[in-house]
């Protein structure tokens, strides 16, 4: 039984802005150290940093609350399967609030263009 869903859009230059602003220090706010090493690595991090603060946004829609009340930005990291699969990984705050909403799987799909990068989560009761 789904038991809540989020979707967010990002503007990939918005998230470039904010790294060319705030650098390293401000996406250690937002972003997982395992998040910032593999997006980082790429040759341009801004779309995978995009995807991932659009599946933060996403999962503090679909147990609705806000990422204040739901929990901390860093509470929800964005993993990958050893298949390669986007998933989420919660904790503190973020955790408590999926289970509220007796979320038992949670499960996410990322995507960008050029311009945007955009996250759906769903969560399975």
């Amino acid at each position: 039984m789904i038991v809540g869903t989020g979707m967010d859009l990002v503007a990939i230059e918005r998230i470039r802005g904010f790294l060319e602003r705030r650098g390293e220090r401000g996406l250690k706010r937002l972003f997982t150290e395992r998040e910032l090493g593999y997006c980082l690595s790429r040759t341009d991090p801004a779309p995978s940093l995009a995807a991932r603060f659009a599946a933060k946004e996403a999962f503090f829609k679909a147990v609705g609350l806000g990422w204040g009340r739901g929990g901390d930005w860093r509470e929800v990291e964005v993993c990958r399967t050893e298949r390669g699969e986007p998933s989420l990984d919660v904790r503190g705050r973020a955790a408590e609030a999926a289970r509220t909403r007796r979320a038992k799987r949670l499960h996410l799909s990322l995507t960008h263009t050029a311009e945007v990068a955009g996250a759906f989560v769903v969560l399975e009761g």
